[in-house]
């Protein structure tokens, strides 16, 4: 067993924002060469967060408006988002070393052994699977052999890829030749010609047909994941964008591709290792979105100080993490103070007179009402007598 990060330990992410990095910067200057990442990482970093703030220089984002009642209802997932975290960092959990008479991946690939359990050879899928969409949609076993990753997937006789397994492939041309073929079989199952070696891709003359098959046989947007995230490993990380920008397109300007919208923003975007490409695309996507305000894939809103008023939602409809356990204490003891000051008596209905009060126009009642921050607090008060702790299973910290 062996394990890149040296004596570094991995500490899993527990947000969305720290899963992802796209908005941290907006230079372009980090955009990778042509030939993009090889998928093979000599050193990991861990500081690969979403702490940044907002995109300062970009104007073309559409933004929320400050009434509630226009945030969005859908939420990132968490699921999607520490999935391809861990796939941009080459997987900083699983380290395994296996000698080279066992690269099964590589095997496969130059022809040696069959896929398991079907026992069919590489080419005979080149040559013979080609348009028997039939076959390429209601067999669940090939995917895996043709797209490996450093990850189990549902086909547990196909074996998980290592890094120096990576290296073999990618020195190998006659691999690499047949893992294209693969490529441009599975593009063209889906309606979609490749075009060149630079990964550009457009739509195929079966295109109408295949398109809506694709919006209807929804178990292909996970094996599309997969490819996107074996070209990355196997050396093809520029062929992403294209195809990524292509769905894109289709779901959201052309409306071809509806039911792919979610899995595209969610999941292919963000197999792109470079972070000014997927701004590129998200950039792209904002655009084309509607409805326009409940967009979840811009930059997250500009961290405010304790107090400054923070916590609405930005475009990317993530709203500020909850206060710290010390804020809530601090936001107690200034409500306690403001409405002994005031001479407040706050009832058992005081969730229903304190949205009361905030909308009441007329002198001082603005000033008032931002003043009493702490419901908590103001009901420790008038709960003296055991009411604190039917408010605490009704709201619980």
């Amino acid at each position: 067993m062996g394990n890149l990060l040296g004596g570094w330990r991995y500490r899993e992410p527990s947000t969305v924002e720290e899963c992802d990095s796209t908005w941290e910067s907006d230079s372009e200057s980090d955009e990778p060469p042509a030939e993009g990442d090889s998928g093979v990482s000599e050193s990991v970093s861990p500081a690969e967060t979403g702490r940044g703030g907002a995109d300062p220089g970009d104007t073309t984002s559409p933004q929320l408006t400050e009434s509630p009642e226009f945030a969005p209802k859908m939420k990132r997932s968490f699921y999607a988002a520490r999935d391809l975290y861990k796939y941009r960092h080459s997987y900083p959990n699983y380290k395994q070393s296996r000698q080279s008479n066992e690269y099964r991946n590589l095997r496969f690939y130059l022809n040696k052994i069959p896929l398991v359990p079907d026992g069919i050879f590489i080419e005979e899928i080149l040559t013979k699977w080609r348009g028997d969409y039939d076959k390429l949609e209601h067999n669940h076993t090939y995917i895996q052999w043709l797209f490996p990753l450093r990850e189990q997937g549902l086909n547990f006789y196909a074996q998980e890829l290592t890094q120096d397994e990576i290296k073999e492939f990618q020195s190998s041309r006659e691999a690499k030749r047949r893992f294209l073929a693969a490529y441009s079989l599975m593009l063209d199952f889906y309606g979609i010609k490749l075009l060149d070696k630079n990964g550009n891709v457009a739509r195929a003359p079966n295109w109408q047909e295949r398109f809506q098959h694709l919006n209807e046989s929804q178990h292909n947007y996970l094996r599309i994941t997969r490819i996107l995230k074996s070209l990355g490993e196997l050396g093809y990380e520029a062929f992403k964008p294209p195809l990524v920008r292509l769905f894109l397109e289709e779901s959201l300007c052309h409306a071809t591709l509806p039911n792919m919208q979610h899995s595209a923003l969610e999941y292919y975007v963000y197999t792109v290792r470079s972070p000014a490409r997927r701004r590129r695309l998200l950039r792209y996507a904002r655009q084309h979105y509607r409805p326009a305000h409940a967009f979840l894939w811009g930059p997250p809103p500009k961290r405010r100080g304790v107090g400054g008023g923070g916590g609405g939602a930005g475009s990317s409809g993530i709203r500020a993490p909850a206060p710290t356990p010390e804020q809530h204490r601090k936001g107690e003891e200034t409500a306690i103070a403001t409405t002994m000051a005031a001479g407040i008596i706050v009832s058992s209905h005081g969730t229903a007179a304190s949205h009361d009060v905030s909308s009441v126009e007329g002198k001082g009642c603005a000033v008032l009402s931002s003043k009493i921050v702490g419901l908590e607090g103001t009901l420790m008060m008038a709960g003296a007598r055991g009411e604190r702790n039917n408010y605490d299973k009704m709201y619980p910290l």
